[in-house]
């Protein structure tokens, strides 16, 4: 049975600085909002233009972060794909929620607390479009969207005779989508791109549509700060030997590669933002735009050479932070184009949804609503933020992790001796640390605390 979040009181209270017990839900509008999720794969923070990256073509998520608001603060929970897309989903941590990579299926019960259940429920016509990445029971695809294509590789499809890039026909999907929906039934549209994702068994990597050939072509990709011998020699052997250094020799081990490989990873992006105009493009000429919200986001960090590692899993900034932007066209003027510091979290997709649907939140809910921020509003002050990733796979690292403004705390489970300390505000880059330094024991012995704590809270939520 769903338990409904109502005032923040009580035992809840304690758990505002953790995960956001804030719902901020408001009465219905009517009409109820049309709600359209974006999701990409392996897209780290920075490949936007409106991010800041000079390089990057991505006019159209440009446009909509203009048109809305982008967190510079975003990211994951748990930086893979399946249990973030889980936690997506439900708003809750993996550790709540269970799922990743090898784990069974999400339980139903747990499906009952998603936002495209409720919103079903509610009266939404709900569609998923692309990249599932999380696995349900039998016949609970059914009882969370009236519409569902799910896709896989390869990226190049050949249909009616004609071949076309799977982001373009992720687009088609969609855009078939909105032309079907009725304009007296609000709609949700869950989009899960599979791009920028490499195709790990291939070559090649990368693989974009015709017309981003003559993308980057003379543009020479700059090599991150960190891609030395320097930085990989002080990680622990069991990251040197982890599945992020095999992947780095499939893609960024020799220099020409590396050029080859970081512009694939673009053009891919870019492929991408030709369909979100696209997809705008279609809302208004069914008369649907100045009624749907659009959210985007990535579903984990990346790292492109980084620290001469590859793919993401680690407790890094490039693993974990993402791309966010939310747009509500009701939303006043002059809250759009804003960049709050706030940070917005993956578990924060469901009860933001859920809140600009007017649907209560359930209590099980760990995330809070980013609604108020598109209004100029604040939400609960979030002072430490916990990271984990549990997936039992000897080649990649469990660890969790907590993170404020200042300082970050890594520890890695099973591996006693290992623990790594940041100073945030003079080494962004993370490549000093200090978990032995005598000056910074107390502070260390607190942020130990404070982990063990938040972790405390979400088992217990």
């Amino acid at each position: 049975m769903t338990v409904f979040k109502g005032s923040i009181s009580g035992p809840a209270l304690a758990l505002t600085s953790l995960a956001g017990l804030f719902t901020g839900c408001t009465n219905a509008p009517e009409p109820r909002p049309n709600i359209i999720f974006i999701l990409t794969d392996d897209h780290r923070w920075d490949m936007m233009g409106c991010a800041g990256n000079p390089i990057i073509y991505t006019p159209n998520l440009d446009r909509l972060a203009a048109d809305g608001i982008r967190f510079q603060n975003a990211y994951v929970t748990t930086p893979i794909s399946a249990a973030s897309r889980a936690s997506i989903l439900t708003g809750m941590y993996e550790r709540k929620h269970t799922y990743t990579f090898t784990k069974p299926p999400v339980k139903p019960d747990l499906l009952q607390e998603t936002y495209p259940y409720l919103l079903r429920k509610s009266g939404y016509h709900t569609g998923f479009i692309g990249k599932l990445g999380v696995k349900f029971e039998n016949g609970w695809v059914d009882s969370l969207f009236d519409y569902a294509h799910t896709d896989a590789y390869p990226y190049w499809k050949e249909v009616d005779g004609k071949r076309i890039h799977l982001t373009d026909l992720e687009g088609q999907y969609a855009t078939r989508f909105l032309d079907s929906c009725k304009p007296d039934q609000p709609f949700c549209l869950s989009l899960s791109f599979w791009a920028p994702h490499a195709v790990d068994e291939s070559k090649e990597q990368y693989f974009w549509p015709e017309w981003c050939d003559t993308l980057y072509q003379n543009v020479t990709m700059p090599v991150p700060r960190t891609a030395t011998k320097e930085v990989f020699d002080s990680h622990p052997d069991f990251i040197r030997h982890s599945f992020s250094r095999t992947r780095w020799t499939w893609r960024f081990d020799d220099p020409v590669k590396y050029q080859e490989m970081v512009k694939g990873y673009y053009r891919m992006i870019s492929s991408v933002d030709a369909v979100v105009g696209r997809i705008r493009q279609k809302l208004e000429e069914r008369g649907l735009a100045k009624n749907t919200i659009i959210i985007f986001m990535g579903d984990n960090g990346y790292f492109l050479g980084d620290r001469q590692l590859a793919d993401k899993w680690l407790m890094y900034e490039q693993s974990l932070k993402v791309p966010l932007i939310v747009y509500d066209p009701r939303s006043p003027e002059k809250y759009r184009g804003k960049v709050p510091r706030s940070p917005g979290l993956n578990i924060d997709i469901s009860p933001t949804i859920l809140d600009f649907a007017g649907i209560p939140v359930p209590v099980a809910v760990q995330g809070q609503s980013l609604v108020p921020l598109v209004n100029g509003q604040l939400v609960p002050r979030r002072d430490y933020l916990l990271f984990e990733h549990l997936w039992d796979f000897d080649s990649i690292p469990r660890s969790e992790c907590v993170r404020s403004e200042d300082f970050k705390l890594i520890r890695y489970l099973n591996r006693p001796g290992f623990d790594e300390f940041y100073d945030l505000k003079h080494d962004p880059d993370e490549v000093k640390n200090l978990i032995r330094d005598p000056v910074l024991s107390g502070i260390v012995r607190e942020y130990q605390e404070r982990l063990d704590e938040l972790i405390g809270k979400v088992v217990s939520f």
